[in-house]
């Protein structure tokens, strides 16, 4: 073999190489978040939300971890793990932080994810009660879906119907 065709030889068998360490590399990854994904494909997420009114986030499950950032009174996070007094919570932002469970709320909110038309009924099709903008926290009143619409209240009391996809936190 001239020297030509076993460098050709030689960049196949490196490539080669690296490709399965991608592979090998890649089906880690996957292997590493197959919990989490199991949890949220298996099973319905649970959801709490925020119930102090200011509750710290921490990147680990300890006072001494780093502060990330304060969430507000009422803001619906995703339970992923629960560690002794500490809960590993997913925001709607996709953001993993830890909380204090005692900073936790039973109470369910969710949060719109655009402008959302909160109806009378439980169907598109039902007058407009209210509207809401991104951003604002509605309370569940109850878990229970009904047409792909749950039942929400507002701060101010008025209650309706919001589809599921328009929220986050359900």
């Amino acid at each position: 073999m001239n020297a030509a065709r076993r460098a050709v030889a030689a960049r196949r068998v490196s490539l080669a190489g690296a490709r399965a360490g991608v592979a090998v590399a890649l089906i880690a990854l996957a292997g590493a978040f197959a919990p989490l994904h199991a949890q949220t494909a298996g099973a319905a997420p649970e959801f709490r939300s925020i119930g102090t009114p200011a509750a710290v986030l921490y990147d680990g499950p300890s006072l001494k971890a780093r502060k990330m950032f304060v969430a507000p009174r009422g803001m619906p996070v995703e339970v992923l793990s629960i560690v002794g007094q500490w809960v590993k919570v997913r925001d709607q932002a996709g953001d993993i932080v830890w909380i204090e469970r005692k900073d936790l709320a039973d109470r369910r909110t969710v949060m719109a994810l655009a402008n959302v038309y909160v109806r009378s009924g439980a169907q598109d099709s039902a007058p407009i009660a209210f509207q809401v903008e991104r951003g604002v926290m509605l309370e569940l009143v109850d878990t229970t879906a009904v047409g792909g619409f749950v039942p929400v209240r507002h701060r101010d009391g008025s209650t309706g119907w919001v589809r599921v996809g328009e929220v986050w936190g359900y």
